[in-house]
């Protein structure tokens, strides 16, 4: 069920970029590396890494952005500030539901693994009992 609904919010956030015209983060994108790297453990800590990364990409300029050699043009528009946070934000959840979605896969591995091993819940439980029945009651002797 998680998978799943992650999965479904990856295909939200994709809309939401491609609706917008923004660009979408390969894998190898240095800053989607960037952000795995920085181990966010919060919300604050990734909307801090957001702020950091929208300084440096406003310094480098982008296409239809900054203006030429990445120099910041005098009255940019909000918009263009509007379309950037949006951009890094969506692409920032984007590589978070990918490190969370491949968190789950070896999850989900391992339990298959341990399943195959051990059996279910319902199985192990039968085999604490019988061991449980089998054990000589402290105390106790038999006639």
């Amino acid at each position: 069920m998680a998978r799943a609904s992650l999965e479904e919010l990856k295909l939200d956030y994709e809309d939401f970029l491609r609706q917008r015209g923004l660009a979408r983060w390969s894998e190898t994108d240095p800053r989607a590396k960037s952000l795995v790297a920085a181990r966010c453990q919060s919300a604050d800590e990734v909307a801090a890494w957001v702020v950091r990364v929208r300084k440096d990409y406003g310094q480098e300029g982008r296409e239809g952005g900054d203006g030429p050699n990445g120099q910041n043009r005098p009255g940019k528009s909000t918009k263009s500030m509007t379309s950037m946070n949006a951009e890094i934000s969506a692409n920032a959840a984007l590589v978070l539901i990918g490190v969370a979605c491949a968190l789950l896969s070896r999850q989900i591995e391992t339990l298959a693994r341990q399943f195959e091993a051990e059996g279910g819940f319902t199985e192990r439980l039968y085999r604490v009992r019988q061991q449980r029945r089998n054990e000589p009651k402290a105390g106790k002797t038999k006639p």
